[in-house]
């Protein structure tokens, strides 16, 4: 408790500091040292404004104990201050474990934009159309966020399924909250296509990947080999006869990626880009975390693309999280993107995880 305590008056000087610079005119000159201390003051003012709260919660305790000690207090007055004591102990005690929550190390890809990559896994035609769901999905819960959605690249099949699909999802915090679900989401149901009822399992591969910024990763132009080629996939007349279809090759690491979506090659090849820069992002990110990463976040799921991390059994109307044991039967309302539930138990699952490593 008294490093964690010396940490947030350490704290509360640099948001003090930080005030004063960019209220400084030579600072508000520099956009570039402007921008950095703003944004390092809107990282630290949800931990600063708690820890002042806490810090007024446990001065009033301190003022009340004074006045219990020093006596004189009729029966009734004493009860008042008693009262007032419980209710400051129960507000500094959840005060406490809410410093604690907003200390724990902070991932720092959680403020990015997200690249939610979704595929058909095994179970031909009835993945595919899973996946369309899963896709749908999403799309209604970014835009519940007021999040942004674009579709970077899709192979669509004849019947609507979704044999891959890449969305970019722009908004605060997308990836803080949709890390939590690249694995494989396995479903139960009788398909469409099946005539006899009988109940089929077939399953769909998430993966969430932070966009990566230029900054972020370097890119030398002659490691990419840029191949042009048609459109293809339903759509009628709509689909592109030119060669407006771009893949990427990024010949160090053999990466490969697609974008056919845009009807203008250089939209085409902007997004490939996107989409291949987060992927090389993720790969080096891996590099650097090692083993000891993965196993922190073992409750909650490594992030694998081979690991099952939740089922969709329909006839049951059953949604269950392997990771954290949770079930919902609110299947229908989860699709239509209520997935609220799902994350922010994962979220706590990931802090509780977090605050145990931290007290060892």
């Amino acid at each position: 408790m008294g490093h964690m305590f010396e940490g947030l008056e350490s704290a509360l000087a640099l948001y003090d500091d930080l005030t004063l610079k960019v209220s400084d005119p030579k600072v508000i000159e520099d956009q570039n040292a402007w921008r950095e201390y703003t944004k390092k003051l809107s990282a630290m003012q949800e931990t600063v404004d708690a820890y002042r709260e806490y810090r007024e919660v446990d001065r009033q305790i301190k003022d009340n104990k004074e006045l219990l000690d020093a006596g004189g207090l009729d029966q009734e007055m004493v009860d008042l201050v008693e009262a007032d004591m419980a209710e400051l102990s129960a507000r500094e005690e959840s005060l406490t474990r809410r410093l604690r929550v907003l200390l724990l190390p902070k991932d720092p890809n959680d403020d990015k934009n997200v690249l939610l990559e979704i595929r058909g896994g095994t179970g031909g035609d009835e993945a595919a159309l899973f996946a369309a769901d899963l896709m749908k999905m999403y799309n209604r819960y970014a835009e519940n966020q007021g999040w942004n959605i674009e579709i970077m690249n899709s192979n669509i099949t004849d019947i609507g399924g979704v044999k891959e699909a890449i969305l970019l999802v722009e908004g605060r915090g997308a990836y803080s909250r949709l890390k939590y679900e690249s694995g494989v989401h396995r479903v139960q149901r009788v398909p469409e296509t099946e005539s006899s009822g009988r109940i089929h399992t077939s399953a769909a591969t998430v993966a969430v990947l932070p966009e990566a910024e230029e900054v972020d990763i370097d890119i030398n132009p002659d490691d990419i080999r840029v191949d042009l080629f048609c459109s293809s996939g339903p759509g009628g007349q709509s689909v592109n006869t030119t060669k407006s279809a771009v893949r990427l090759t990024h010949i160090p690491s053999g990466l490969v990626v697609s974008c056919q979506d845009e009807k203008s090659q250089i939209k085409n090849k902007d997004k490939a880009m996107k989409v291949l820069r987060s992927r090389l992002l993720e790969i080096a990110t891996e590099q650097q975390q090692g083993q000891q990463a993965m196993a922190r976040r073992g409750m909650v799921g490594s992030g694998d693309r081979s690991e099952r991390i939740r089922t969709y059994n329909f006839p049951q109307g059953r949604v269950t999280d392997h990771r954290i044991g949770l079930t919902s039967y609110k299947l229908e309302y989860v699709l239509q993107g209520e997935l609220g539930e799902f994350i922010d138990a994962l979220i706590s699952a990931d802090q509780s995880e977090k605050m145990k490593e931290s007290l060892v």
